[in-house]
């Protein structure tokens, strides 16, 4: 059984950068041909997809949010990682990590991240 466990502080200020971990158990990022992606939910919004990083390190973005995403991982430790600099209060939401191939299959539970000075 895949388990994923999302881990980061829960309050940004604005114009800083929102760090977050995502540790995988049950099975290897490395493993193919699995992607390992961030989806966020904002409050009373839909979910939306970041980005993600696959079995072998390549890295895909939203378009939207390219300039200021960065996805990365330790294959040592099993985690992959999201980077989102320039946060503002639109980037508050519930963050998830999760494991897909063609759907997302696994799922962590969530962190909620509010962006307030």
């Amino acid at each position: 059984q895949v388990q994923l466990q999302e881990s980061g502080p829960g309050l940004v200020k604005p114009s800083q950068t929102l760090s977050l971990t995502c540790t995988v158990s049950g099975g290897s990022i490395t493993t193919s041909y699995y992607y390992w992606s961030w989806i966020r939910q904002p409050p009373g919004k839909g979910l939306e997809w970041m980005g993600a990083i696959a079995y072998d390190g390549s890295t895909y973005y939203s378009p939207s949010l390219k300039s200021h995403t960065s996805i990365s991982r330790d294959t040592s430790k099993n985690q992959f990682s999201l980077q989102l600099s320039s946060v503002t209060p639109e980037d508050t939401a519930v963050y998830y990590c999760a494991r897909s191939i063609g759907y997302a299959d696994y799922w962590g539970k969530g962190t909620l991240v509010t962006v307030s000075s």
